[in-house]
């Protein structure tokens, strides 16, 4: 710190050596008001004068400000005091100069530490808060709270007073982090339906609580995983179908070929029939194998929907629903004005008969089965969705009063081979994995709603303004009658092959077979 005075009346400056070396000026050298100012940095030199001038009238003087020393750039305080004769002029000051620039560089140091705490800490997305040694709440950021449902307030005791809610007793394990001073992970912790990751860091005056929300991750994970499973579980169904179908092929066709041969009162003809039956059944669950494995494959036709769902009501297998479920109302609720779809007839009609059989099911005892369609125009999201187009839909509801479904098991409904029938009833789990594969394959949508009243199922179903086409009219047997006509039949499966010849044999053809294309070649060269 060095010292000096100046004589405002002589405009003489007197330094200390130490205020001399403060300055950078050669002791000795004499000084005046003029030459201080000229040791000023430039950019400091109008408020340093302005600040002498106010003084000099009678106001405090103690300001900081910057020097050139030697090229460099330093830091002092200045302050002073100043006598004043019987007439208020000032005649002479006194004063000191510290040099302060280690505190500057220590005050700037500081700054640059506090904007990257506000970075790290306060602008951090990652919820956090301090507490003390006793788990009361000393600081925290503004990221989104994931800990509790209100702000934290200082004082608040963590986990008890603030984000009480949670699962595990994290109050308990926040105190053994502080007193123990080890870090404590707790993954996955399920908060009111989130899923967040939280972290215990101790120091010396507390703990660090870090909350980082995972649900959207985990969500993803799951999603993921239900489509890989579904893929694998799909192309495991495509393999068994096709074995499947082979081995079907005779038991559905060789019963109709001995139907052909047999009188109408042969008593062979109920066990056969029943033999036919059988295999179409289980025909039918090959047939939702390879929906699910390979999707619609059929062409798709302008149909009305009201129109599948009344065929599907009219028919007998429907009419078996009904007796079996004798004490349930099947209420229908059709818009006159819904437009067309462009689908698969058979695949909609099959994903109506699963999702009525369901909500049969799902109703112990009485209660009511309601089948409605209306038109409705699609612009936000689903749930299950990440992304929807917008644009006019048909909808299909079917909706039941029973029990609905639990959260657990609506995770994997639409999983194949997933079922919650009892034992002996009706069912193979493959019911709502072929609704969820046709409406995908429809480039449709499935939304759910259920609760302990019941289930509502809503298929999304895209509309065309174009006109319901035509229907094929049946061709008579008669036209495909042959006269000894010859026809080559070529399929690698033995069975196949004399299934399609007897076939065709009883149809009036002369037919042969081979195993190959090659084989047809020869036959045909021959």
């Amino acid at each position: 710190i060095g010292t000096w005075e100046l004589d405002l009346l002589k405009n003489e400056l007197i330094w200390t050596d130490q205020n001399y070396r403060n300055f950078g000026v050669t002791i000795g050298t004499p000084l005046t008001y003029e030459i201080f100012l000229d040791c000023v940095h430039p950019d400091d030199r109008d408020y340093v004068n302005t600040e002498w001038m106010t003084a000099i009238d009678g106001k405090p003087f103690d300001i900081e400000h910057r020097l050139i020393v030697d090229g460099k750039v330093r830091w002092v305080r200045e302050k002073a005091y100043v006598d004043f004769d019987k007439n208020g002029k000032a005649i002479i000051a006194i004063g000191f100069t510290q040099d302060i620039t280690d505190r500057k560089k220590a005050d700037k140091a500081l700054r640059k530490s506090e904007e990257r705490y506000r970075a790290l800490f306060e602008d951090s997305p990652i919820e956090t808060i301090v507490v003390d040694k006793g788990a009361r709440i000393t600081m925290y950021n503004k990221a989104k709270r994931l800990s509790g449902d209100r702000l934290p307030q200082i004082g608040d005791v963590m986990y008890k007073d603030y984000a009480a809610s949670h699962l595990t007793d994290m109050h308990q394990e926040l105190m053994e982090c502080i007193q123990r001073k080890k870090s404590k992970d707790f993954p996955d912790q399920n908060y009111k339906g989130r899923f967040l990751d939280i972290r215990m860091f101790p120091f010396e005056q507390g703990a660090i609580i870090t909350a980082i929300d995972r649900t959207e991750k985990k969500n993803l994970e799951a999603k993921l995983q239900r489509t890989q499973k579904m893929e694998s579980l799909g192309l495991m169904a495509g393999g068994i179908a096709h074995d499947l179908n082979n081995i079907l092929s005779g038991i559905v066709s060789y019963p109709e070929l001995l139907l052909m041969d047999l009188s109408e009162g042969s008593p062979l003809r109920k066990p056969i029939e029943t033999i036919r039956e059988s295999g179409m059944r289980a025909a039918d669950v090959v047939s939702d194998l390879l929906t699910i494995a390979r999707g619609v494959a059929t062409g798709k036709d302008v149909s009305s929907l009201n129109t599948i769902i009344e065929e599907y009501l009219g028919s007998a297998e429907h009419q078996e629903l009904k007796t079996i479920h004798s004490f349930i109302t099947f209420k229908t609720e059709f818009d006159s004005d819904l437009l067309n779809i462009s689908c698969s007839p058979t695949h909609i009609k099959k994903s109506l008969t699963n999702l009525i059989a369901n909500a049969s099911e799902a109703i112990e005892g009485s209660g009511t089965v309601t089948i409605s369609t209306e038109n409705r125009y699609l612009d936000e999201p689903l749930s299950g969705y990440e992304d929807v187009r917008k644009g006019e839909y048909a909808v299909l509801t079917v909706s039941d009063d029973g029990s609905g479904i639990s959260a657990n098991d609506l995770e994997r409904i639409f999983e194949p081979f997933y079922t919650k029938k009892v034992m002996g009833r009706s069912g193979t789990g493959l019911g709502l994995a072929v609704v969820w594969n046709t409406v995908q394959d429809h480039e449709g949508y499935i939304n759910i709603k259920t609760s302990k009243k019941g289930t509502v199922f809503e298929l999304y179903l895209p509309v065309t303004r174009d006109d319901v086409a035509d229907e094929k009219g049946t061709v008579p047997v008669d036209d495909y009658l042959g006269n000894g006509e010859k026809i080559l039949v070529v399929d690698d499966e033995e069975t196949q092959r004399e299934i399609a010849c007897g076939i065709l044999t009883k149809l009036g053809y002369t037919a042969e077979a081979v195993s190959s294309g090659e084989e047809a070649v020869e036959y045909l060269k021959e």
